[in-house]
């Protein structure tokens, strides 16, 4: 859960409101709940497959084992794509605001140290890495009660105990609702990284009943916050027209609400929100490089191996650092581009695997079957495809080149498509148990082995 809530980011709901309430015309909360309610379909897909295959590969491994290995590499390919350039996007996000807050400091420095602090955590291990997660969860928890707290006060002030109560920031009956789906399929990037627990599911204890209700609080939990959130941002400053910069709302509201004080303290947050979540990116991206390597879909002696002393796949860490240092040479916004495209399309992946391994593999077709693993994922898939669709022509561009590199990496490994691309052996540890699992442990945390 810890690590899922920093992959996301609790700031997320503060730093993407002014533009979110652009696109919805001022009904953030609205938009915000429906975006809640779509990714609780694929939320509800990865908990199911998180139970019939606990392994590190999530949607590359649901999509191998209930379809077929093409299809799983591909939709590993595509999901690397997150999880390479999420860490990325929060070196970039750092730099730029902090060279702008202290203009002495380069912005090459504020990027190359936030690389290099995540490292080194993610190097020690997930036990390591899950204690600072635990403080920085902990603080943007507390900042985000805090900030419903000076919100109740001010309005109470300004109004009264009436205005705390308003339908107003989810129905706007003078515009067209069209605008609060827009808005919702934005604020689905909130979501983005809820799924990164189920990596983790070869060093978790009973991981068939703690991923999926993991994933499961974790969306929900998500949902609530960034609901409410975006709620007393919107009683606090109804009118989202008067915002001198949409993209820097998040700080007008922040100061109007708690003045300099907690704007500084709101600043402290978002260095910690941003090592958060490029430390549980990037640790779910070397877990699935891993699960890839040691399956031969990638160099085995290099992507398959593990630190002998942290237990932790060293290599990978190590190369998605040096990747990450494309951050000193890209936009933001370029790279920003990416990150929905291989989400969406693994999003439905996932929802389609539900379907093919409960309902036609294992012929789970009783009234209570058919709704829970073909009406529910084909809903989820349905949702994912809309917003897939839906996203600008820059995402698809780029997105499709990159999946383009994948099949043609795949024609290579399958000797043009006549060989069957190495497949996952887990079959044997599904049903591990507490005491099998107790014996991978080392240096007092579970080995990925």
């Amino acid at each position: 859960m810890l690590f899922g809530f920093s992959f996301m980011g609790l700031t997320t709901a503060f730093t993407t409101y002014g533009i979110a309430a652009n696109t919805s015309h001022g009904v953030v909360p609205g938009a915000m709940i429906i975006a809640t309610m779509v990714m609780m379909f694929t939320a509800y897909s990865y908990g199911k497959m998180a139970v019939a295959f606990p392994s590190s590969g999530s949607a590359y491994v649901y999509t191998q084992k209930s379809l077929n290995p093409a299809a799983g590499f591909l939709v590993g390919w595509v999901i690397l794509m997150d999880y390479l350039f999420m860490p990325m996007v929060n070196y970039l996000a750092f730099g730029i605001f902090f060279s702008a807050a202290f203009p002495a400091i380069p912005n090459y420095v504020w990027i190359a140290g936030m690389l290099i602090l995540v490292t080194f955590i993610n190097v020690r291990g997930l036990k390591f890495a899950t204690s600072i997660n635990a403080f920085i969860t902990i603080f943007a928890f507390l900042f985000i009660l805090i900030f419903i707290g000076f919100s109740i006060k001010e309005i109470f002030m300004e109004a009264g105990t009436a205005a705390l109560l308003s339908f107003e920031p989810f129905f706007n009956l003078n515009e067209s609702f069209t605008y609060t789906i827009a808005g919702a399929a934005l604020l689905c990037f909130c979501f983005l990284g809820f799924e990164s627990v189920t990596a983790f599911s070869e060093e978790t204890v009973n991981p068939k009943k703690t991923i999926p209700r993991a994933v499961i609080i974790i969306t929900i939990g998500g949902g609530l916050i960034f609901t409410c959130v975006s709620y007393f941002s919107h009683l606090i400053w109804p009118n989202y027209l008067t915002f001198n910069n949409s993209e820097a709302a998040a700080y007008e509201i922040i100061k109007h609400v708690g003045g300099k004080a907690m704007y500084s303290v709101y600043l402290a947050l978002y260095a910690f929100a941003v090592l958060g979540s490029a430390m549980a990116s990037q640790a779910s991206a070397s877990r699935v490089l891993f699960t890839m390597g040691r399956d031969g879909q990638f160099p085995k002696k290099f992507f398959g191996v593990l630190h002998h002393k942290y237990k932790t796949p060293v290599n990978n860490i190590m190369l998605i650092s040096c990747f990450s240092l494309l951050a000193l040479f890209l936009s933001l916004e370029l790279v920003a581009s990416f990150i929905n495209f291989g989400a969406f399309l693994a999003y439905t992946c996932v929802n389609i695997a539900v379907i093919a391994h409960y309902y036609i593999r294992k012929r789970e077709r009783s009234l209570k079957g058919t709704i829970l693993y073909l009406i529910i994922p084909a809903i989820g898939a349905a949702l994912d495809i809309l917003l897939l669709v839906n996203l600008d022509v820059h995402s698809k561009i780029l997105g499709a080149s990159w999946l383009l590199i994948g099949c043609i990496y795949l024609f290579r490994l399958t000797k043009g498509f006549k060989e069957q691309p190495p497949v996952l052996k887990i079959e044997d540890n599904y049903d591990m148990d507490l005491k099998d699992r107790n014996a991978y442990k080392g240096n007092g945390q579970t080995s990925l082995t």
